[in-house]
């Protein structure tokens, strides 16, 4: 898998991929996913066989910004990122793999608010850093080229370093949820798709919606931006396969969650099997405040 954004499974079928339906019903490695930020790699360069420290910009194909030290930091980096990336080079553990997570916050509090979330620890967290690693990066002679994968194993926490790393376990009896598949393979027959750069376009119509708070109106889509109204509908269907996958998947609550000062559930999960790595999230509720609130760590 490449190191790339993790997709809604509702947004791959707009093409006409719809291995998604497979994955759906697939054995499957869940994860918890962490509303933190922002996202910091580290681990040991390939290309020069010492500990770095960076942002997602490590893997850039141009402009690569990779930290070997407190210097390169102040070069590459301002602000509060800067700030983070110097505690991260301090009190991270050093290791041989490349791993990426994202930050949480300053220890010394119980309460942290990263991005979107306000997570709320039940006790006050000693360690400097708080970080939930959340993938793993091997192969290649340097950073360009390493290949993602889901983290699947806990990291060790350090008496300066709190990984956050929360249980989740998935049914493996989702019957229902396969016959909803089925008739999704049904309705696609139906469908006239769009190809990647009409899809790019349309996510940015259906994200318009949800940033609004509105539903997202399929008749007007079709109507506005000539889109077969069936492929929204199809849209529509592999969302709510998505939302009852909710019900299948439990956590453990250690931490709580709110949003804008309501008690909430956590951001979602990604789920990770043979047909790939999507993200299970309720937009309407989740995306939207993510899209409209200010980020406090920008």
């Amino acid at each position: 898998m490449q190191n790339k954004h993790i997709e809604h499974p509702e947004d791959t079928i707009l093409t006409g991929d719809l291995s998604v339906l497979d994955w759906f019903t697939a054995e499957s490695h869940v994860s918890v996913k962490i509303d933190g930020a922002p996202a910091i790699v580290w681990g040991t360069n390939p290309a020069t066989g010492k500990f770095f420290v960076g942002t997602k910009s490590v893997f850039n194909k141009v402009k690569i910004k990779i930290n070997h030290s407190h210097d390169e930091i102040d070069n590459n980096h301002v602000g509060n990122v800067a700030d983070i990336l110097h505690a991260a080079l301090d009190y991270l553990p050093r290791t041989n793999r490349i791993i990426q997570g994202d930050f949480i916050g300053f220890g010394g509090l119980d309460t942290f608010c990263p991005n979107t979330l306000t997570y709320r620890f039940p006790k006050k967290v000693n360690q400097n850093i708080i970080v939930a690693p959340h993938t793993s990066y091997s192969g290649g002679n340097d950073l360009r080229d390493v290949i993602a994968t889901p983290l699947m194993k806990k990291l060790k926490s350090t008496s300066e370093c709190l990984f956050v790393q929360p249980e989740a376990e998935i049914c493996p009896y989702r019957d229902d949820i396969g016959d909803f598949c089925k008739f999704a393979r049904q309705m696609s027959t139906l469908c006239t798709f769009v190809n990647d750069k009409q899809a790019k376009e349309l996510k940015k119509v259906i994200n318009s919606y949800i940033r609004e708070g509105k539903e997202v109106d399929e008749h007007e889509i079709a109507e506005n931006y000539d889109v077969d109204i069936n492929l929204l509908r199809l849209w529509k269907l592999v969302e709510s396969i998505k939302m009852d996958m909710f019900f299948y998947i439990e956590t453990d609550n250690i931490i709580t969650c709110e949003i804008d000062g309501k008690e909430s559930s956590h951001e979602g999960y990604v789920m990770y099997n043979e047909f790939g790595s999507y993200k299970i999230v309720n937009r309407e509720e989740f995306s939207h405040h993510n899209f409209v609130l200010v980020k406090q760590w920008s």
